[in-house]
């Protein structure tokens, strides 16, 4: 079964933005997010695939209503708690 991510051939997504951005990141946060993925990869804490399946894995309507980096941060919150760092629902406010 297809996840929402794969939505290849599918039409009603308009037209793909390819213009340049000069910039990476368009707030801090976005940058920090990066960081987060980066060094708790490199911790070991979680791999690529877990990391993609994680984002993957976003139920359809919250995917396709959250930024590149929001899916970032989600999938960092899931596999911090699924690997036990964080206790269920810590980061809740």
């Amino acid at each position: 079964m297809a996840r929402i991510n794969d939505v290849g051939g599918t039409e009603g997504f308009g037209t793909v933005d390819i213009t340049e951005d000069a910039e990476p990141f368009h707030a801090d946060w976005e940058a920090r997010v990066m960081g987060l993925v980066n060094a708790l990869g490199a911790k070991g804490i979680f791999n690529t695939n877990e990391f993609r399946d994680a984002i993957e894995s976003m139920p359809p309507r919250e995917y396709l209503s959250t930024s590149y980096y929001e899916r970032w941060f989600h999938a960092v919150c899931v596999l911090l708690e699924r690997k036990g760092v964080l206790e269920p629902g810590e980061l809740d406010g």
